[in-house]
């Protein structure tokens, strides 16, 4: 979605609201496709003494698959989104967080994307305490607890000899 500027670019308190949805569905993360519903985005530019800037709001559901026990689930997902608009930067070094104009308009659909993609988590859990599925069996531990027939470490088998009580 492009926004024209013009008419808030010259005056002072001016706002332009905007509202729109944004299909991501095609966006792959870790070999899935989590944001099968669309992305409601919402928000104004403002002419605050003659700076733009732009407030915006990204939501929507993901549909997600836990990194540790492999089961899915949804999250709501929401991004807040603040930065100045500017037509051309005075000094090409600037730490501050400015988005250039395309002439009198902006792209914020574009925008608004490369943020989404910025802001997606890099690891999900189901929860913040699950406890996985078992290297070795492979049973959930968040539902049952593990299967593996315990072994002692062959590196600590001399240790066991020492204090086996058969030996006396």
């Amino acid at each position: 979605m492009r926004l024209d500027l013009r008419e808030i670019i010259l005056t002072p308190g001016a706002v332009l609201p905007f509202a729109f949805q944004l299909d991501l569905s095609h966006l792959e993360f870790h070999g899935q496709t989590p944001v099968q519903a669309p992305v409601e985005v919402t928000g104004q530019v403002r002419n605050m003494a003659g700076a733009l800037v732009l407030n915006a709001q990204a939501a929507t559901t993901l549909s997600l698959v836990c990194d540790r026990c492999a089961k899915p689930f949804q999250r709501e997902k929401v991004i807040q989104y603040e930065t100045l608009l500017a037509d051309h930067l005075e000094r090409e070094d600037s730490q501050e967080d400015i988005v250039l104009l395309e002439g009198d308009s902006l792209d914020v659909g574009a925008l608004m994307t490369d943020t989404f993609i910025l802001e997606m988590d890099t690891k999900t859990l189901c929860s913040e305490d699950c406890k996985g599925l078992c290297p070795g069996c492979g049973a959930d531990l968040n539902v049952e607890p593990c299967r593996c027939e315990k072994r002692p470490d062959p590196r600590l088998a001399a240790l066991a000899q020492f204090f086996d009580p058969t030996d006396e």
